[in-house]
């Protein structure tokens, strides 16, 4: 978004049916997101089931308060992610505290590590799977098929410096992973996804 005040007409637009009850915009607004929800919740609690409960969540959330999302804050995905997080985060620490009082292993400091490496692990994959598909892809070349800039560069077919410009801005993205707001929770998605 080039401006704060011109959010994309597609977010206001859904955020403004959500608001009418088209049941259809939830619809709409689930296919778009359920996948990236339940990765998230996925990633956050380590459980096929509970991801599935938070999915369920968060869009019951969407469908009954259309109007906490503002479009002027940043895009409706953005928003979803962040919602999720949250949510994700408290059955986490509602489960693993709940362990603890029944005699389980470890600590409250044990429980807030698992919570940080948790959220982390969940906003490092938000920014992949958010990030544009070149700088993606030039990532995925390196890590996954341990390319280096050059490797990368005749693989993509674009020049040695594209390649490790679009690297470079890739891991900038990714280090904003460990970046946390005042209560521990990541900071919303920068403008730049």
């Amino acid at each position: 978004m080039a401006k704060k005040d011109a959010p994309p007409r597609w977010d206001r637009r859904m955020q403004q049916r959500l608001a009418r009850g088209e049941a259809a915009a939830l619809g709409e607004c689930y296919d778009r997101f359920a996948s990236l929800v339940h990765g998230l919740a996925h990633r956050v609690l380590g459980d096929e089931e509970a991801a599935d409960g938070i999915t369920r969540e968060v869009f019951v959330h969407v469908w009954e308060n259309p109007e906490s999302y503002d479009p002027k804050q940043g895009p409706l995905r953005s928003w979803v992610a962040m919602l999720t997080h949250r949510l994700a985060v408290q059955r986490l620490r509602a489960t693993e505290t709940a362990a603890l009082a029944q005699g389980g292993q470890g600590t409250p400091e044990d429980l807030e590590r698992r919570v940080r490496q948790a959220s982390i692990a969940a906003r490092a994959d938000f920014i992949v799977t958010s990030m544009p598909v070149p700088l993606r892809a030039a990532l995925e070349q390196a890590y996954f098929q341990r390319r280096d800039y050059r490797q990368t560069a005749a693989d993509l077919d674009i020049e040695e410096e594209e390649a490790r410009r679009r690297l470079r801005l890739g891991l900038q993205l990714l280090s904003t992973a460990h970046e946390t707001g005042p209560s521990g929770v990541p900071p919303e998605p920068e403008e730049a996804w």
